[in-house]
């Protein structure tokens, strides 16, 4: 790597440290539905009760998943080029669980609302990949 190049930090790159920061939001905006508030967020998605205790754990590991990435996320928009490992295993946790929604959805077990959680997904995949395509241009090491 060049050592003349400029480092894409949160101060010299603050659109890349934003576009985490929305995605910490967004996480931690359903990880307080998905984890704090478990039994009202598994009824309005899928519109039916978690009354099995060790489904209503297993929906709520789920979500304490999405409640780290919020941590995750913050950590990347603190130093976008160091982190891209985070952002390769989110965006791939992204793209899956709103392909398992939208499953879920077609195949009658969950309400139209998942489709929030699915565009919104979806819309932070195509911008890590737009993330992912600033290194590249900028010849940073991915991983």
């Amino acid at each position: 790597m060049n050592t003349n190049r400029k480092k894409l930090t949160h101060n010299q790159y603050p659109m890349l440290s934003g576009i985490f920061i929305v995605a910490a939001i967004w996480n931690l905006i359903g990880a307080g539905f998905g984890y704090f508030n478990t039994s009202y967020t598994f009824q309005t998605l899928f519109h039916r009760e978690l009354t099995d205790p060790l489904y209503y754990h297993i929906y709520q590991g789920a979500w304490g998943t999405t409640l780290t990435y919020f941590v995750g996320y913050l950590i990347v928009a603190f130093n976008p080029v160091k982190h891209t490992g985070i952002v390769i295993v989110g965006g791939i946790g992204k793209i899956g669980f709103a392909l398992k929604l939208l499953q879920f959805y077609l195949s009658g077990f969950a309400d139209p609302i998942v489709f929030i959680v699915i565009i919104g997904d979806l819309i932070f995949g195509a911008l890590f990949l737009y993330y992912f395509l600033v290194l590249k241009i900028n010849r940073e090491k991915i991983i």
